[in-house]
């Protein structure tokens, strides 16, 4: 996870600087030391002036003798010491990997927050103009129902009047119309299809209700990936007053 700290095996070790100097310090101490013994022999034994006046090949042979401990002890520390370097350079490279898993996970929520606002945004203004598409579908329903009501005697008329619920739709209920027509339809009072269909008039604003409806409920499905918003408004007034107009709907209409 990107909160958790890095493991205690991917961190540089604190002591590699003291055990290098450590190494060095003794391969140092050491080198001194065989030197010393080396000019020791050469004085004690030898002597400078014989060591001096040695054949190419003798003094070769004795150098090369002499210096080959140094060489190996050299070649062990020279090892150990790129050893300790490639292990740091490892503990490096896992801590710049850590870093880097951290920021593609923190770029990873970042990016889901983007999406998320960006949601969001799309939905809130989704709303907005589902007000205003609900407001128009409540009036094309008020002229469905002042069409259907001019033909109806008075005898017909039940519940409020027409200017009732015209003044309920100013008032912001856009569902008025749709429960007069639920009203007469649910009664008997009127059928279904010629309700909608029945004159040119109607059938066009019929086709007009669903028209908006259906895209409406496009724009919903396209703003709210679980449906939640196009299920509540397909459950609503204006929902339910669509599904009436789609099975009234004429075969071939």
């Amino acid at each position: 996870m990107a909160s958790d700290a890095l493991a205690p095996d991917s961190l540089p070790s604190a002591t590699a600087p003291d055990a290098a100097d450590w190494k060095l310090r003794l391969s140092l101490w050491l080198t001194v030391v065989w030197l010393v013994l080396g000019a020791l022999y050469i004085s004690g034994v030898v002597g400078w002036m014989g060591f001096i006046q040695q054949r190419a090949p003798d003094l070769g042979g004795f150098l090369e003798g002499a210096f080959a401990p140094l060489a190996f002890l050299w070649l062990v520390v020279g090892f150990f010491l790129q050893r300790q370097q490639l292990e740091q350079n490892t503990d490096a490279i896992r801590a710049q990997i850590h870093e880097m898993r951290r920021t593609a996970e923190q770029a990873e929520v970042q990016s889901r927050a983007i999406a998320a606002d960006e949601l969001h945004s799309r939905q809130d203004t989704f709303i907005r103009v589902a007000d205003m598409v609900q407001q128009q579908l409540g009036t094309i329903a008020g002229f469905l129902v002042t069409s259907m009501l001019a033909e109806m005697d008075d005898d017909a008329h039940r519940g409020p009047g027409i200017e009732q619920l015209w003044d309920s739709m100013g008032l912001g209920d856009d569902t008025a119309f749709n429960r007069k027509v639920f009203s007469l339809t649910y009664s008997g009072t009127l059928e279904a299809t010629g309700l909608f269909f029945g004159t040119e008039i109607r059938s066009g604003h019929t086709r007009s209700f669903m028209h908006a409806f259906e895209r409406l409920i496009e724009h919903a499905e396209r703003c709210d990936p679980d449906g939640i918003i196009a299920d509540a408004i397909r459950g609503g007034g204006h929902g339910r007053l669509y599904g009436l107009m789609a099975a009234s709907r004429p075969t071939g209409g």
